[in-house]
């Protein structure tokens, strides 16, 4: 289907920045005495990281001040986006928590409760940000709105955790810190308002790799009962194995930047390349994906990611897994926070309620991880 014309001028943008970006990025490495890492169409087949342990700059250093700037000019724009093209959520009640995680940095973790004075337990969704493992956080204003909406519109408690991001702290950083928050949210739940055995775990983009990762570490240390999963544009598998180009040739921008940004990705959340393969990192890549909650995955027609989310629905199914893969036609991978201006992202708002609203069932139909 044709890209909806809502996108065109954006797309013209983001074009422009991302051929800008290769080239400064070209420049320094000439003017540091490096060498550009050429990239062949067989490169689509398993991107690579750095082979030796990359630790992170210090404080003050040129590229945590680039990093800082970046980070400042990623929040401004999502706080024009919010206002311009998105919906501002509705005042809720809403409780902030720090939650230790053993050998790690504890993690703040936020709910956004649906009632202010609720007539008993709800159900409750444990939910991760996107943002390339490197920018974003639960105080961003569009996903902040995100959280407020659904909370209010599914009637579920959503569980917001501010994990930390790379390159300050690599992976496996971000899966602890989500494993605490699981087990966290379980035997707290009473003293939360919330019902331990309805819970759900959700995720976008990077965040929904950390999800994904999640429901593996859960089966294979902890077996709380998870009954639903949902991921929206997940990255399932950082070698870049299952990166789907032709939807970023269809928007005019060369494979080469595509792949290129997801190399950049890897390097900054990964800490060697060995940890591409490793399932907390790419859950695509688990040996075992049976005893896996059920998983609802969104994806988007003009998105590389797409790849990904397709291969994760087909390795559930394999496992005897229920998932279910509904791509959205004529959009891109942010699609979900354009619902002021695109009936496509308020659609997938509704559909991401519907699924949310999933764990109102009290039967406990819906298949449990580590059963």
């Amino acid at each position: 289907m044709p890209l909806d014309p809502f996108f065109a001028e954006r797309l013209r943008v983001h074009r422009r920045y991302l051929i800008r970006q290769r080239i400064d990025a070209f420049r320094r490495r000439m003017t540091t005495g490096g060498s550009p890492l050429g990239w062949s169409r067989s490169a689509a087949a398993e991107v690579t990281v750095t082979s030796e342990p990359r630790l992170p700059q210090p404080a003050g250093s040129a590229h945590s001040r680039a990093r800082a700037k970046h980070r400042r000019a990623a929040l401004a724009w999502d706080r024009n986006e919010l206002k311009t093209v998105g919906t501002a959520g509705p005042d809720v009640r809403i409780t902030e928590h720090d939650v230790p995680v053993e050998g790690y940095p504890s993690v703040r973790v936020r709910i956004y409760h649906p009632d202010p004075e609720p007539a008993g337990p709800v159900p409750a969704w444990l939910t991760f940000f996107g943002g390339a493992f490197r920018i974003g956080g639960i105080d961003y204003p569009t996903t902040d709105a995100a959280n407020r909406r659904r909370a209010v519109d599914a009637g579920v408690a959503m569980v917001a955790v501010d994990y930390a991001l790379a390159p300050e702290h690599r992976f496996p950083t971000q899966i602890e810190q989500a494993h605490a928050a699981l087990i966290w949210l379980h035997d707290k739940a009473a003293q939360l308002g919330i019902d331990p055995e309805r819970l759900g775990v959700a995720g976008t983009s990077a965040g929904a790799s950390i999800a994904a990762a999640l429901t593996i570490a859960n089966r294979d240390r902890t077996q709380v009962p998870i009954r639903l999963v949902l991921l929206e544009v997940p990255v399932a598998d950082l070698t870049g194995r299952h990166l789907d180009l032709r939807a970023t040739r269809a928007l005019g921008i060369p494979s080469v930047i595509a792949l290129r940004e997801l190399r950049s990705v890897a390097r900054t959340y990964l800490a060697r390349a060995s940890d591409a393969k490793n399932p907390l990192a790419s859950p695509l890549r688990a040996g075992s994906h049976a005893g896996l909650p059920e998983a609802v995955i969104l994806i988007a027609e003009y998105d590389p990611l797409r790849g990904d989310g397709i291969a994760y629905a087909a390795k559930l199914r394999a496992a005897g897994v229920a998932a279910s893969a509904v791509q959205y036609l004529g959009v891109t991978h942010d699609t979900a926070i354009f619902t002021g201006v695109l009936p496509a992202a308020r659609r997938w708002h509704s559909d991401v309620v519907a699924t949310l609203a999933r764990l109102h069932d009290v039967s406990g139909a819906a298949p449990r991880s580590g059963s």
